[in-house]
């Protein structure tokens, strides 16, 4: 009998197949990492070719591992970097450009002209979202702007959008399925939330013909079978959730109020409002949390754009480490960063400053700093950014966070979950499986082949491993949390 579960979870520096059983244990992974390009300052882009050739070579790579044959597999979610945006032929599949990734700001100076023209009070309360760049839609207009006859192309219904698991489900299916989720619908300025289809009113704020859409399903729901040649015979494809919303489910949130962090490239807290729609009033996200059985559970989200991206620059860019794990033994060396802060506004600043032109920027610097200093203040910057949510998000329900369950790769660095901790004045839990995306997208998967009744037989499976609770002193934690929003407004554009 099937029981294993097949997760594909294609992120923003790396494409990952890992593979489940039906008690939610990792019994194999493959990964392959992509390169990003940098056209322009403020541009990031992917190319969708080597994404597909990962994807195919991690799926195969992750059967091979576990000596298991396709007809083994119950079926495969796909999860995936969200907001980037692709458009190919509907005939052939091809490309029109690179995949423009979410990071990239190149839409920056068309989102303020939005925004002058008072647009962002429809975008917002149809969407739950801001008027950004970050977002699929300003992306979109870009292509259709920039590369001949695409327009004209899209109004013929020649050609399809789609996000990153929209793309790998056309390609998987050979063509044969258009189709997203609710939850990466949400992502695009273009999705009504509270209506849950396509809006007609923002698509012709944006000029964005319809045809080009997919078709918007619960996040647990049959998406077609893979081409059989793929992976040896078909499989059915049974889930898709953008990366934190299968997070939120990896980490077992479903009860309204709990909140889970992912520390990946960038930084991303989802808090759980159940079936309210939470409107911040601090520039957070309302969003999609997931849908299941056509019933919607809504979510407040604070975004970071660069977290684990911080170490990967303190690594490649500059060179002060070889390895990323160096900088735990670094930073337990640091007694005191002696008022080092380093403000990793790369690509622009996320919530809940929304500042798009804001560049990184080290400060406090001394002829005493050296590396270890530097990539302590590079570690702490995560947690500032984090701290900067939190409060954002207190701020808007007055509800005090309890615990925050965090996941990704950077929180198997203990000093920085005990700093973490220690700066929100929350414990902070970690728990056994580390890679909760691709878990929360093999559970919708294995929810929607009955594997699992309901999400109460998924919330039994989460296991705690460790949990931080907070030692700092108040006077400190206010001290240096104070120096981060100095150093935050010297690098803003508006300052």
């Amino acid at each position: 009998m099937s029981s294993y579960l097949l997760a594909i979870d294609q992120g923003t520096t790396s494409t990952r197949a890992i593979l489940f059983n039906v008690q939610g244990q990792l019994l194999a992974m493959a990964q392959q990492t992509i390169e990003q390009s940098f056209p322009q300052d403020g541009w990031v882009e992917h190319n969708p070719e080597e994404i597909w050739q990962t994807v195919l070579a991690v799926c195969r790579d992750v059967l091979q591992k576990a000596n298991i044959q396709a007809c083994d597999l119950v079926g495969i979610g796909i999860t995936n970097q969200r907001e980037t945006t692709l458009v190919w032929d509907r005939n052939t599949g091809k490309t029109l450009y690179p995949a423009i990734v979410w990071q990239d700001r190149r839409t920056a100076d068309y989102c303020s002209s939005l925004k002058d023209q008072g647009h962002e009070k429809l975008v917002s309360e149809r969407t739950g979202l801001l008027i950004d760049p970050y977002f699929c839609a300003t992306k979109l207009r870009w292509i259709l702007d920039h590369v001949p006859d695409a327009q004209q192309r899209a109004k013929k219904g020649e050609l399809c959008f789609g996000t990153i698991d929209s793309f790998l489900l056309w390609r998987l299916t050979g063509g044969q399925v258009h189709c997203t989720d609710a939850s990466n619908a949400a992502r695009t300025l273009l999705f009504n939330i509270s209506e849950q289809k396509w809006d007609k009113e923002l698509l012709a704020l944006f000029d964005i013909p319809e045809a080009l859409l997919p078709e918007v399903k619960d996040c647990a729901a049959d998406f077609g079978y893979t081409e059989p040649d793929i992976l040896g015979q078909a499989v059915p494809i049974l889930a898709m959730a953008g990366d934190q919303q299968a997070a939120l489910v990896g980490q077992a949130c479903f009860e309204p109020g709990m909140v889970k962090s992912t520390y990946g490239t960038g930084c991303f807290m989802i808090k759980n409002t159940g079936s309210t729609m939470v409107h911040s009033q601090n520039r957070l996200l309302t969003t999609v949390g997931y849908r299941l059985n056509g019933q919607t559970t809504y979510a407040i989200e604070g975004s970071i754009f660069v977290a684990g991206a911080t170490i990967q620059w303190l690594r490649d860019g500059i060179n002060l480490i070889e390895h990323a794990e160096e900088t735990e033994q670094l930073a337990r060396q640091t007694q005191d960063t002696a008022g080092v802060y380093l403000v990793p506004a790369f690509t622009g600043l996320g919530a809940p400053y929304w500042d798009p032109k804001a560049r990184g920027a080290i400060f406090g610097l001394t002829r005493d700093t050296g590396i270890k200093e530097i990539v302590t203040a590079g570690l702490q910057s995560v947690c500032y950014q984090t701290c900067d949510l939190v409060r954002a998000m207190q701020e808007d329900s007055m509800a005090p966070l309890r615990a925050l369950r965090v996941d990704g790769g950077m929180v198997m660095n203990n000093w920085l979950m005990q700093f973490l901790a220690d700066i929100l004045n929350v414990p902070v839990e970690r728990p056994t499986i580390y890679e909760t995306t691709a878990l929360g997208v093999a559970w919708l998967a294995g929810l929607q082949a009955g594997l699992y009744q309901n999400l109460e037989d998924i919330g039994k499976l989460w296991h705690l491993q460790s949990r931080f609770e907070p030692k700092m002193q108040t006077l400190q934690r206010e001290q240096l949390y104070h120096g981060w929003l100095d150093a935050v407004g010297r690098v803003r554009s508006s300052s």
